[in-house]
């Protein structure tokens, strides 16, 4: 990325051109697990990035509620929302609701963030609050990020849920070596979210030392364990459910696990990892955004074709990250539709993004605007009137000045027939 940058970037630039390192939820994960290692990565960043020609500004792990409202700079920045506008089109742009903003829907390996403005935020949940002043405007933002719930934490805490129910699904077993001896039966742990032929061994040392799967854990008379593969979307997506707990809200209404969200408002970008695993699934190609029992059934036929078969149709994808999307199609569709509530009704509102015309959508673009003061709080003084109105209004008032004279002139050299008329 550096050596890009260096060919792109004049070399008479480089010293005054700044650079910045924002580390998200994998390094947020990795703080709780151990902060020294955490530290230490940051630190060796941090002397890679001073050995490069341009002015490194420091490496630092930003917050959740950072990356949440990062992400809806960006794509609102790019979008035009924020552009200050002059004359007689500020009094126009005047009367639009802040609503026209749009809301910023994230999802990366570790967490996923919903950012948004709503005219129905309340003061319920100060926590979840950010207020910006940009171009003069006052901005009122709620946003949310779930540590855990990006999609390769939400796989972990998914199987880690189906290894505690696997004892009690199976004649309710009353000790692990029972469950150790139920698994081997089948040398397998079925699972509905991979494709059916699929097989993947999982070191459970290494599956419990996540801070994300670390509550769950348990003593288990086995080092490894086998999952297999079922391909069965509805099946998938009960257990994706146990992951989104809906029963307890002490707030007018909630997301899950007992978080505030205000009612939806606005149209949403959803990028990162939404747009890839959706583009994927070729269901980001159409002009319009397609209706969600579309969308369902197209993951569905997905989920139910076999691994070999899949595995042949896409050769040139690793296949770490082919054989996870059944799964991911299925999470995202959990996540919006029970974590977010969005229905049937509302889902058009769901912009599948991955470039803003030729900028990445992301937090990234936020987080430098942001550092570098490129969005004003107040707008900047300029002319009332644009160089194009300036035109117009010039054009317009000759022609009233050429129609002027031309009346005064045939106002005092009336021709000869209209003066014998009032003779």
């Amino acid at each position: 990325c550096l050596q890009q940058a260096e060919e792109v970037i004049p070399s008479a630039q480089h010293k005054e051109t700044p650079v910045y390192l924002g580390a998200t939820a994998g390094m947020r994960l990795l703080r709780l697990q151990n902060e020294s290692a955490a530290d230490k990565v940051l630190s060796s960043v941090g002397n890679t990035l001073r050995s490069a020609p341009f002015s490194f500004q420091g490496a630092r792990i930003i917050t959740g509620q950072e990356e949440g409202a990062y992400g809806w700079i960006t794509i609102n920045y790019l979008l035009g929302n924020f552009k200050q506008v002059s004359g007689w089109k500020k009094l126009l742009h005047s009367l639009k609701s802040l609503s026209e903003t749009s809301g910023a829907l994230d999802l990366g390996g570790a967490s996923t963030q919903i950012t948004f403005v709503s005219k129905d935020l309340s003061s319920e949940s100060p926590e979840n609050q950010l207020y910006f002043r940009l171009y003069g405007k006052d901005y009122q933002v709620y946003t949310h990020s779930f540590l855990c719930y990006g999609k390769d934490q939400a796989l972990q805490q998914k199987l880690a849920w189906d290894l505690q129910a696997r004892c009690y699904s199976r004649a309710k077993c009353n000790s692990w070596i029972d469950f150790y001896f139920q698994t081997m039966e089948n040398s397998s742990l079925p699972d509905p979210c991979f494709h059916k032929g699929y097989e993947r061994t999982i070191n459970i040392s290494d599956f419990f030392k996540n801070p994300c799967t670390t509550n769950k854990k348990k003593q288990l008379p086995f080092s490894q364990l086998y999952i297999k593969g079922e391909g069965d979307y509805q099946k998938c997506r009960e257990n994706i459910q146990k992951l989104f707990d809906k029963s307890n809200c002490n707030y007018s209404s909630c997301s899950f696990n007992g978080i505030y969200l205000p009612p939806l408002q606005g149209d949403f970008g959803a990028f990162s990892a939404f747009y890839f695993v959706m583009n994927f699934l070729n269901l980001t190609s159409e002009s319009n955004p397609l209706a969600l029992n579309k969308v369902t059934s197209t993951i569905e036929s997905f989920c139910a074709r076999p691994w070999q078969e899949v595995k042949t149709a896409y050769h040139h994808i690793k296949e770490k990250y082919l054989s996870e999307y059944c799964f991911s199609g299925a999470y995202i569709l959990s996540l919006l539709e029970n974590g977010y509530e969005f229905t049937e009704n509302n889902w058009q509102m769901i912009h599948f993004l991955g470039k803003i015309g030729s900028s990445d959508a992301g937090w990234t673009l936020g987080y430098m605007l942001n550092l570098t003061n490129m969005i004003p709080a107040e707008e900047p003084a300029g002319p009332p009137l644009s160089h194009g109105s300036y035109v117009g209004l010039m054009v317009l008032c000759s022609l009233v000045l050429v129609a002027v004279l031309l009346f005064a002139w045939l106002l005092f050299h009336k021709p000869k027939c209209l003066q014998k008329g009032i003779v």
